[in-house]
């Protein structure tokens, strides 16, 4: 099944300032330090299945500024394709600016920017090429609209759709994401997709199930420290967690996304692709960072044989 994946969704230029305190109204204060880094759930599960190996192909809409140029050549040192990385005329980028205080809690605004504009008709430009895709990935940091309409085309077609619900939307309307063929939320995401309270891979399943019941034919639910729950019409099965010592679990849940699309197209095993999607986001958390923390296929390789003894 070897092929290509493509992301259809978002980016962002991640904005970090480093503040000793937050300044109050009207009030100017030096800050200590600040980075800028590429992220955006889309590109950040787009460059792990890149970092890993996959021919990756990006579908999304930067603005006509500074950052774009940054994003576009981030894609391009990674090696995805970023044909239909599209500049949109006189509009930001997506941008996150986030501050961190001393004691590590921070402050997030979000402007999606360009990645509004990544709309059906946008997508449709890309659809001769999405046609050769083994896989669709998919978030929500781009309209809603957009998410509908690609899981329809994925099944018009019959190519695998994989969407992470992510960031949680409340308008997100379950009968229209039925045919996708993998849907992939945490736990706080797939309460707020069902209306049920999720505390333990018991109660994981159960709303899992409620889904299935809509339509939604395989759930895949990310549990964090306690590992992942597939659960299918015949089955469920508890994806055991990687014991690790964590430094930053930013972006942990992009990197099992983004390796698990590697490790299903290529192997076409799902259990196989679950297992390595694991300890692929157990193995970026002990960097800091996002994109900057998943591992090349040599690296990760090398954490795998040490787990394997």
């Amino acid at each position: 099944m070897a092929g290509k994946i493509a992301v259809v969704g978002s980016n962002m230029v991640d904005l970090i300032t480093y503040v000793n305190r937050m300044p109050g109204p009207g009030e100017t204060l030096e800050a200590p330090d600040f980075s800028l880094g590429c992220g955006g759930k889309g590109a950040n599960q787009a460059v792990a299945a890149a970092r890993l190996g996959s021919d990756v192909m990006m579908v999304t809409r930067v603005g006509d500024d500074i950052f774009a140029d940054n994003t576009i050549r981030n894609f391009e040192e990674v090696g995805i394709d970023a044909r239909h990385v599209v500049r949109v005329p006189d509009t930001s980028s997506g941008v996150a600016p986030i501050f961190v205080e001393k004691s590590g809690e921070n402050s997030i605004l979000i402007v999606k920017g360009a990645n509004n504009a990544l709309t059906p008709a946008e997508v449709d430009k890309a659809a001769e090429d999405l046609k050769q895709c083994s896989l669709i990935v998919m978030q929500l940091e781009v309209p809603l609209e957009t998410i509908y309409h690609v899981i329809a085309f994925g099944a018009e077609h019959g190519i695998p759709t994989l969407l992470n619900p992510a960031p949680a939307q409340p308008d997100l309307d379950v009968s229209r994401i039925t045919g996708v063929t993998y849907l992939v939320p945490n736990e706080s995401e797939l309460e707020l997709l069902t209306g049920m309270k999720v505390s333990d891979a018991p109660s994981a399943e159960a709303a899992a199930r409620s889904l299935m019941a809509k339509g939604i034919k395989t759930v895949i639910v990310t549990l964090g420290s306690k590992g992942a729950l597939l659960v299918t019409e015949d089955d469920c099965k508890r994806i055991e967690p990687v014991a690790v010592q964590p430094m930053d679990t930013t972006g942990a849940g992009d990197a099992f996304i983004g390796s698990f699309a590697h490790y299903f197209t290529k192997e076409s095993d799902l259990d196989l692709a679950l297992k390595m999607a694991a300890r692929y986001a157990a193995d970026s958390i002990t960097r800091p960072g996002t994109q900057k923390s998943y591992a090349s296929i040599e690296a990760f390789e090398a954490f795998c044989s040490k787990l394997d003894g």
